[in-house]
């Protein structure tokens, strides 16, 4: 009788096991759901070598395509590199100096770069072609705020950026750090 109840007990006991496993197994598998799911709406991966290869094809056919040389400048811009978008931008600028669009985003990248003075040539140049373009203005202040502390200019630019875009989320913060500037002016050197 003793053999016959620990033959019981240890079915039992596999049995247990078994039963516990099939339905801790189950409990983690996933369900249906009766309600479609849709997908995230998200951007296509974009991959950035093949765009700038692609690109690069255009201007072996086609070296004065202004277009591609700021298509190719924009895509490095995008992907942080800087030295290359800068070099692009400038192919760019040999078919038309004049385009300040052009001009702001190679400042951006002299800025990124720590070269402030070629920097604020493009902005200032960019402000000089289009006065009305309120992003040259916000970069040569952010140059002259951030990165030389230079409080005065950074004001005149900053003016001239909350005439042009009097409103919204920029402005507001641009016309704080203005009010700021103008509280704490810098203490000159000695």
């Amino acid at each position: 009788m003793k053999k016959d109840t620990l033959l019981i007990a240890g079915v039992a006991l596999l049995a247990g096991l078994l039963l516990g496993y099939l339905i801790g197994h189950k409990s983690a598998m996933p369900t249906r759901s009766t309600t479609p799911v849709q997908a995230p709406a998200t951007a296509p991966t974009v991959n950035v070598d093949q765009k700038v290869n692609e690109i690069k094809n255009i201007l072996a056919s086609d070296p004065a395509n202004r277009n591609a040389w700021v298509a190719l400048g924009n895509e490095y811009f995008d992907s942080n590199q800087f030295v290359a978008a800068i070099e692009a931008y400038d192919k760019a600028l040999e078919l038309k100096g004049d385009d300040a669009n052009v001009l702001i985003d190679q400042g951006v990248m002299f800025r990124r770069l720590g070269w402030f003075d070629r920097a604020l040539e493009n902005f200032s140049k960019a402000t000089e072609i289009a006065p009305n373009h309120p992003t040259g203005w916000f970069n040569l202040g952010v140059v002259y705020r951030n990165d030389l502390n230079d409080f005065p200019k950074a004001i005149e630019a900053w003016t001239q950026f909350l005439e042009l875009n009097p409103s919204g989320p920029a402005a507001d913060d641009i016309r704080a750090q203005v009010e700021s500037m103008k509280a704490h002016p810098p203490i000159p050197k000695q």
